[in-house]
C-alpha cells in the first residue's frame, strides 16, 4: 500500500472566504447543507432586502461571463418558488446575462433568521457606502437587541469599529443626501459628523464642510470649535427678566432685569415701590410731573 505524502485540502496559510461565525450558522441550520442549481424564473428578491442600491454590476457581471458564478446565492423555499436570503447582486448580474440557473445553497429558516443571515452576508463586503453599513447594523441590534460586543463579534470587527459606525445612523437623511451629492464619501469625515449634537449644530457643520471642502482633520477642528462655543454660550449666566403688559391698556410695557438668576416677588415688590418713590422725589411731590424721558432700551 502506498503512503499518501501529498497534504490535501487548503495550505496552512489560506482560510476561507467567510468568517467562522458565518459558516458555522449556516451549518447550524442543516445539517448537510443542499448546494444545487435552481432556475432563474423561480428565484424572487428579498423584500427585505438591507442594500439600498446594488450599485454597478458591470465588473460582476463580466466575472460571471468569464467564470461563472464561483459563490452559490443563498435561498430559502418559498411555496413553490425561492426567496434570496443573500446574493442578490449575483443573482441580477446573471439574470442579466441571460443566465437560465444558478447554484444556490438552499436553507429553511424564519423570517428573522433570513434577516439575520442577509444582514451579516452583506455587512461582511467591501461595497456598502457606510450609510448602508450603519444602517445595517443598526438593524442587526434593533432585531435581536445584540449589544455593540455582540455585533463585533458577529460581523468580525472591533467593537470600537462597530460603535463608530453605528454612530453614523444618527445622521439624518437630509444631511446624507446633502453629503452624497457633494461627493463627500470620507469615511473618516462622516464618522467626525456623526458625533457632532444636537442635530442643528451637526448640519452648520456640514454646511461647513460642503462650502470649504473639508477633511477629516479640519472637520475635527470645526467641530471641536464648534463644541466650545455652545459650551461658553451654556456658561453664560441666565438672568431674571420681570416683563409686565397690563391686559386692558396696551400703551405701554414694563421690562425688568434683574443681574442675579432668581428674584423674589417681594424683592420685586420692593424694587417697584422704590421706582415710585424715586420718580415722585425727582418730580417735588407734585400730582402731575410733567412728560417723563425714557431710555429706549431694545430687548437682549
Amino acid at each position: 500500500m502506498q503512503t499518501k505524502t501529498k497534504k490535501s485540502g487548503l495550505p496552512d496559510n489560506l482560510i476561507m472566504r467567510h468568517d467562522p461565525h458565518f459558516v458555522e450558522l449556516i451549518a447550524s441550520k442543516t445539517s448537510a447543507p443542499r448546494i444545487r442549481m435552481i432556475p432563474l424564473d423561480r428565484i424572487e428578491p428579498n423584500p427585505r432586502q438591507p442594500r439600498s442600491e446594488l450599485g454597478d454590476i458591470q465588473e460582476l457581471m463580466d466575472s460571471i461571463r468569464a467564470k461563472g458564478v464561483l459563490e452559490p446565492i443563498i435561498v430559502r423555499p418559498k411555496g413553490e418558488k425561492f426567496e434570496i436570503i443573500a446574493g442578490e447582486r449575483r443573482f441580477v448580474a446573471s439574470k442579466n446575462l441571460g443566465l437560465k440557473e444558478i447554484p444556490c445553497i438552499e436553507m429553511t429558516v424564519d423570517d428573522q433568521e433570513a434577516m439575520e443571515i442577509s444582514l451579516i452576508e452583506n455587512l461582511q463586503r467591501k461595497d456598502l457606502d457606510i450609510f448602508e453599513e450603519a444602517d445595517g447594523l443598526k438593524a442587526l441590534m434593533n432585531l435581536y437587541g445584540y449589544s455593540h460586543q455582540e455585533v463585533a463579534d458577529k460581523i468580525g470587527k472591533a467593537r470600537s469599529t462597530i460603535t463608530e459606525i453605528i454612530s453614523v445612523s444618527r445622521i439624518p437623511v437630509d444631511l446624507r443626501e446633502k453629503l452624497k451629492k457633494a461627493g463627500i464619501t470620507s469615511r473618516s469625515t462622516i464618522i467626525e459628523i456623526a458625533k457632532v449634537e444636537p442635530e442643528t449644530l451637526m448640519s452648520q457643520v456640514v454646511e461647513r464642510i460642503i462650502q470649504n471642502r473639508l477633511t477629516r482633520t479640519d472637520t475635527r477642528d470645526l467641530t471641536k470649535l464648534f463644541k466650545e462655543k455652545e459650551e461658553k454660550d451654556k456658561e453664560k449666566p441666565k438672568f431674571f427678566v420681570f416683563n409686565y403688559v397690563p391686559k386692558d391698556n396696551k400703551s405701554f410695557r414694563l421690562r425688568i432685569e434683574f443681574k442675579k438668576q432668581v428674584v423674589t416677588r417681594q424683592e420685586l415688590i420692593n424694587i417697584l415701590e422704590g421706582i415710585i418713590r424715586q420718580l415722585k422725589e425727582e418730580s417735588g411731590g407734585k400730582a402731575n410731573p410733567g412728560q417723563l424721558k425714557l431710555n429706549d432700551n431694545q430687548d437682549k
